[in-house]
């Protein structure tokens, strides 16, 4: 795609940056085929490519961002399939982001979508905060009816039927290994997740220490700040990206780590750039350390040697985040670890379609995120499974709230097909029991 920045534009690192991306899309289309938006939409401008040529357009000539610009924008989920789909390596991530931070510094949106944003803003990466707002939303379901506003509603119908209770390994400190000492790692605790599902990191660290890791909670360690990030909001997102790479170069100049493993995908990729974000800053060098150390929890655990169970005769249908087989490029690992602790794996049609939770996405932009749910949960129920899995918090929250299908984390199953609990999750529900070792 041919641009036209002037010399001066260009000085601006993201503007340059951007200038790069969009030299290296070819308009082929093949992004149109793989876009939830647009399948659901059917408009160019809901398409990767539509949403190149306005991005374009309102960079170019540094205008103020117009409602048109902004509504196709803020349609875009981030899902990042058409990264995957992309035969020239377009980096719409980069792109999209980039002009997020544009429109959120050059636009001023309605009154009602400033507080909605800000709200959000104050509220989901802050567990003690968010953990009050989900009590208060539970209080206010029974008139849920009565909220005009959509965005309101998935609000007030996010809250969970039971909200649990602080988990203290969440709190700065180390846990020792079982047995012989094979890595230190740092888990990321994370923000939302600590609040919605204390079970989650509760079974990476029983796994992680049962397989040989001695596993860190670092000190000052909190949100990635990937909510905030995909609003736009630079400064704070890179605030609280910041206590992170503090944090972990702390731990990386002290006892040393082999990896820093996060259990929530969304988080997973944002982490994984942290390089990218700050390498005009002076964390530049700290925050490339971190990235490179970064890791899925599903990555660690291929290097880990996990035992090989048992047919545990359950079928589980997996649901790949987005953030995870998109964002990350890790579309087998989850699945492998899965069959080696003796779970059937199926996977629905369209697996590469996102869920429709992606982050605030599914509180912002309420009525397509519905649509992509309910066709997520056809296509998964279709495969009839036991259990559903997932590696992301946010899609087992969306698709969990429209199935009877259980739905767990990866990491829970592999825990207890390892000697762990059985996931809270599957109490009362109709299995097989508990898993065994071969």
């Amino acid at each position: 795609m041919q641009t036209t920045f002037t010399e001066d534009q260009l000085k601006d690192p993201g503007t340059a940056r951007a200038n790069e991306i969009l030299r290296s899309c070819v308009h082929c289309g093949f992004c149109t085929a793989t876009c939830p938006t647009y399948q659901v939409l059917g408009d160019e401008l809901d398409s990767p490519r539509g949403r190149i040529y306005l991005i374009k357009d309102m960079l170019e000539n540094q205008r103020q961002p117009d409602a048109k610009t902004v509504k196709h924008v803020d349609r875009c989920l981030s899902c990042l399939a058409c990264m995957t789909t992309c035969p020239s390596g377009v980096h719409y991530m980069h792109l999209v982001d980039h002009a997020r931070a544009y429109i959120e510094t050059h636009y001023k949106r309605p009154l009602g979508e400033r507080a909605l944003r800000w709200l959000l803003a104050r509220i989901l990466p802050y567990p003690g905060r968010f953990r009050l707002a989900l009590l208060g939303a539970k209080m206010a379901r029974p008139f849920v009816g009565l909220v005009p506003d959509p965005r309101l509603k998935a609000m007030l119908e996010m809250a969970p039927k039971v909200i649990p209770p602080v988990s203290r390994n969440d709190d700065p400190q180390a846990f020792a290994p079982k047995g012989v000492k094979t890595k230190r790692v740092a888990l990321m605790t994370g923000c939302a997740q600590k609040a919605l599902n204390t079970d989650i990191n509760d079974a990476t660290i029983r796994l992680l220490t049962r397989l040989g890791c001695e596993v860190v909670v670092a000190k000052g360690a909190g949100c990635c700040g990937a909510l905030t990030h995909h609003m736009g909001r630079e400064n704070e997102s890179h605030t609280t990206a910041a206590k992170n790479i503090h944090a972990w170069a702390a731990e990386m100049d002290g006892q040393g780590l082999d990896a820093i493993v996060i259990n929530t995908s969304g988080c997973g990729t944002t982490v994984k750039d942290y390089g990218y974000m700050f390498r005009d800053d002076p964390l530049a060098a700290d925050a490339a350390r971190v990235s490179e150390r970064a890791m899925d929890i599903s990555e660690l655990l291929m290097q880990l040697e996990l035992p090989q169970c048992a047919d545990q005769d359950l079928t589980i249908a997996y649901h790949a985040a987005c953030s995870l087989q998109h964002g990350q490029q890790i579309k087998t690992h989850p699945k492998t670890l899965l069959k080696r602790a003796g779970f059937k794996v199926v996977e629905p049609a369209d697996s590469h379609l996102c869920c429709g939770s992606a982050g605030t996405y599914n509180l912002m932009q309420p009525d397509i995120s519905k649509e992509l749910k309910a066709l997520k949960v056809a296509t998964l129920e279709a495969k009839q499974p036991d259990l559903i899995a997932a590696g992301n918090i946010g899609c087992m929250m969306q698709i969990g709230s429209a199935t009877g299908i259980p739905i767990v984390h990866t990491v829970e199953l592999l825990d207890w097909a390892t000697g762990g609990p059985k996931p809270p999750m599957l109490e009362g529900s109709t299995d097989t029991g508990v898993p065994r070792l071969r």
